[in-house]
């Protein structure tokens, strides 16, 4: 009656294997390491560099523990936090010494102490959050309807010049709030005017009175605010990279909201400095001439009214000192396909005065390259070098040249993120201290610890041997529930720490539900084996709706809330799923374990049962 098959002990012990196994990690502890990463496709770690860091190390008395290259970073890792800062001011200083600071960034990181046979299976531990490894948070408020006022104000522009190419008359065109108003000219149709307009910009709405009213449709308004806003993210991923940051958090809250969060840096200035920076894009001419491509290939200096910039690649190019046009005059990047060729391409979208200026230069020079540079710190970059072949006209450029879909993306998105979409102002903004990271650590596992052994403790004098399987049960969901946060590489947060420490006080009623209606049972004259299978099978209903009513509770806060409200919903969720398969499933596997092996039993071990009506009332089983 109360055996299991042998494949459920082979569940169970699958289970408990893979849990030790994933959360082994957490308790090796993390070395102060520092990670020189390049910030160029083209500029490569070679083994010069990590013999000469290692020597400089030496020369200073710093002892490297273990030094770990891949992914194109080289880590060392050291004794302790001092070390780790003398580290990494000589690496930098060897860096600028020989002229690679643009190439390489230092970062502070902390780098697990697993085995490396533990990281050859991906059992690595759980991310610690702001709270716990100390660092910076920032909530900045985007003002996305800055992206909708620049949009209209580009179709002012737009507009005055379609008109006055089509020798189409008006008495004016201006923005009026989120809505563009065109008047008309005393002689001519405002039905004129109209069509002019909507045969060129068939994607707006168009109202008419006495005057053209025109606004952006629902959907291309929320298209602009969505697209500003990631646009504004992907800006801080690019500038932030700057900061030599490890594993930093840069995601969306809400429809107006960006929430940064920076582990380990304690500089306020720096960061704000550097989320607050401008970026500039410009297009420039390339020097073709003789002098220019013999300078192109190293032959020659660089001749006087040009100057050299690399791409991503190292690729060099000799480029003309004025620009044609600047990122001002862009606005929109896509990627996308060539409708002819169906190519890769990137599609991109100028203003009216980029316009005009474009068609000119373009038709003036066919079959010579025309430049795309990115320039942030007062640093230049080609982001593409493309040829023309012919005048373009109407504002879009479209960039070509054996690209990926993912190449497209990119250059899509560094070109868009050349410069915020819309303003922002910072409303939000916390620095951690490391020690109070750490106190964080110590207090945070103390209260699941102590709780643990006090729920422990209560369990095992109440309902003694059961008792004890029901600690059981909770300790391998308390390992259950560390090992899916860290295969999942879950950020644990100090939220999260308390979501562990209510999740034993929750896990434990289904054990106390199942040990009661055993003792139920019991007093209604059942046998102790049919008292067990009854206890766990009736039990079994009333533990699932109370879980599932609290997961709905968890979902709705994952769903609706945001920052530390999310950390606490995951582990919560997670810890009633983990609770239920060892409060039951396994709770159950080692009470068939201990009980289900004799015939006739007579007695369990559950504590004291009270039986109404009796001279004695009690009855020890």
């Amino acid at each position: 009656m109360n055996r299991y098959a042998l494949w459920k002990y082979l569940v169970i012990l699958s289970a408990l294997i893979l849990g030790i196994v994933y959360a082994l990690p957490n308790f090796y502890g993390e070395a102060p390491a520092i990670q020189i990463s390049s910030t160029k496709p083209a500029a490569k770690l070679n083994q010069d560099i990590q013999v000469q860091l290692e020597k400089a190390f030496t020369n200073s008395q710093l002892i490297v523990q273990n030094i770990i290259q891949e992914n194109n970073s080289l880590v060392f890792l050291f004794q302790n936090s001092d070390d780790q800062l003398k580290a990494k001011f000589l690496a930098e200083k060897y860096l600028t010494e020989q002229k690679l600071q643009q190439n390489y960034v230092v970062a502070l990181n902390l780098i697990p102490r697993s085995p490396q046979i533990l990281r050859a299976i991906r059992a690595n531990p759980m991310y610690l959050g702001l709270d716990l490894r100390g660092g910076m948070h920032f909530v900045l408020q985007v003002d996305v309807n800055a992206s909708v006022t620049q949009k209209l104000d580009s179709i002012v522009s737009d507009f005055k010049t379609h008109l006055r190419e089509k020798n189409i008359r008006h008495g004016g065109v201006s923005r009026m709030g989120m809505s563009v108003q065109v008047r008309p000219y005393a002689t001519q149709s405002i039905n004129d005017i109209s069509t002019a307009l909507q045969s060129q910009y068939p994607d707006l709405q168009y109202t008419l009175d006495q005057a053209i009213h025109v606004t952006l449709k629902p959907e291309s308004i929320v298209s602009l605010k969505k697209l500003a806003l990631q646009q504004n993210i992907t800006t801080l991923h690019n500038r932030i990279n700057e900061l030599g940051v490890t594993e930093p958090v840069i995601q969306q809250q809400g429809l107006e909201r960006i929430v940064i969060q920076l582990p380990g840096v304690q500089d306020s200035a720096k960061a704000k400095d550097i989320i607050g920076r401008t970026a500039t894009l410009e297009l420039r001419m390339v020097d073709e001439s003789v002098a220019g491509l013999a300078a192109e290939r190293g032959q020659q200096e660089v001749p006087f009214g040009s100057e050299r910039y690399l791409d991503r690649n190292g690729q060099a190019y000799i480029v003309k000192k004025d620009p044609i046009l600047s990122g001002g005059n862009l606005t929109d990047a896509q990627p996308g396909f060539d409708g002819v060729t169906n190519e890769v391409a990137v599609h991109l979208t100028l203003d009216a005065k980029g316009s005009r200026i474009f068609a000119q230069v373009t038709r003036d020079n066919i079959n010579k390259r025309i430049a795309i540079l990115l320039f942030e710190k007062g640093q230049g970059e080609v982001v593409t070098a493309p040829v023309i072949r012919s005048e373009i006209n109407g504002g879009k450029v479209q960039i070509t040249g054996n690209m990926s879909t993912e190449e497209a993306n990119l250059v899509a998105l560094l070109l868009r993120a050349g410069s915020l979409a819309a303003p922002m102002e910072i409303i939000e903004e916390r620095t951690i201290g490391p020690s109070l990271g750490a106190e964080n650590i110590k207090k945070g596992f103390q209260s699941v610890l102590w709780g643990f052994v006090a729920v422990a403790g209560f369990m095992m004098l109440y309902y003694l041997l059961f008792g004890l399987f029901s600690s059981l049960a909770l300790a391998f969901n308390l390992l259950l529930l560390v090992s899916v946060l860290s295969g999942l590489q879950a950020t644990l947060t100090l939220p999260g720490m308390a979501a562990i420490a209510l999740v034993i006080g929750m896990a434990i009623d289904s054990n106390v539900l199942i040990n009661e209606r055993i003792r139920e049972e019991l007093r209604l004259g059942q046998s102790p084996q049919m008292a067990i299978y009854n206890g766990f099978d009736r039990a079994w209903g009333t533990i699932l709706d109370s879980n599932i009513t609290t997961l709905i509770a968890g979902v709705a806060l994952y769903a609706f809330g945001s920052g530390p409200i999310k950390g606490f919903a995951v582990v919560h969720c997670l810890g009633i799923l983990t609770s239920m398969f060892s409060a039951v499933f396994f709770a159950r596997g080692v009470v068939n374990f201990w009980y289900g092996r004799q015939k006739k039993l007579s007695t369990i071990s559950i504590g004291t049962i009270w039986k109404p009506n009796t001279t004695t009332k009690q009855q020890d089983l």
